[in-house]
């Protein structure tokens, strides 16, 4: 199964050939980075698999980064980390993280998609965005996946330095078992200091 293409195919049908998709893992994490990616697929092309990264395995997402680096005209990540993320908001700082995967595009997009109702204001590049579009629109689903994957292994890493708080297994989002080493050892530099970081 295929997630719908329908909204790039309309775009295609515009002259807009390279559609960007972008996506954001990481917004609702204690710990860790907000990841952004963008993705740019050939006009037409369908690949079979390809869904909200939430609703995958992590070796089918791993599966699918792969597929989705190799058939892809172009891909990029962006991230902001929890300092930038204290200084600023974590709405803004998502969002200047998909600009800056946007940016990034070694293939500049002539149209940009946005999961959620938000996006990068003002947008260089023509844009829309699409409320529950990793479900809705391949290329952001795409997004989703490289964002995800990108993340999760930046999250596994650092549990190496902090393997107190589980982040092999909860990548930095709020779990009893975070919350219960975040009692007992306090946050690390990689906490975000404005989230609230105690159990309620």
């Amino acid at each position: 199964m295929a997630c719908p293409t329908d909204i790039e195919a309309a775009l295609w049908q515009r002259g807009f050939v390279h559609v960007a998709g972008i996506d954001e893992a990481g917004r609702g994490a204690l710990a860790g980075p907000v990841v952004a990616a963008a993705v740019i697929f050939p006009p037409s092309l369908v690949l079979p698999g390809i869904d909200d990264s939430k609703k995958l395995r992590p070796a089918r997402r791993e599966t699918l980064y792969s597929i989705i680096r190799h058939h892809a005209t172009a891909t990029a990540i962006c991230q902001r980390d929890p300092r930038h993320i204290d200084a600023t908001n974590i709405l803004q700082a998502t969002l200047e993280a998909m600009h800056g995967a946007a940016c990034a595009l070694t293939v500049p997009p002539d149209f940009v998609l946005v999961d959620g109702n938000r996006a990068f204001s003002p947008s260089p590049w023509p844009l829309k965005t699409v409320t529950r579009g990793d479900a809705r629109s391949q290329v952001i689903a795409a997004a989703s996946i490289i964002a995800k994957v990108t993340r999760d292994r930046i999250m596994r890493a650092l549990h190496l330095e902090h393997p107190a708080y589980g982040w092999h297994s909860n990548v930095g989002y709020p779990t009893r078992a975070h919350y219960t080493a975040l009692a007992a050892h306090g946050p690390t530099l990689h906490h975000r200091r404005t989230f609230r970081l105690a159990a309620s």
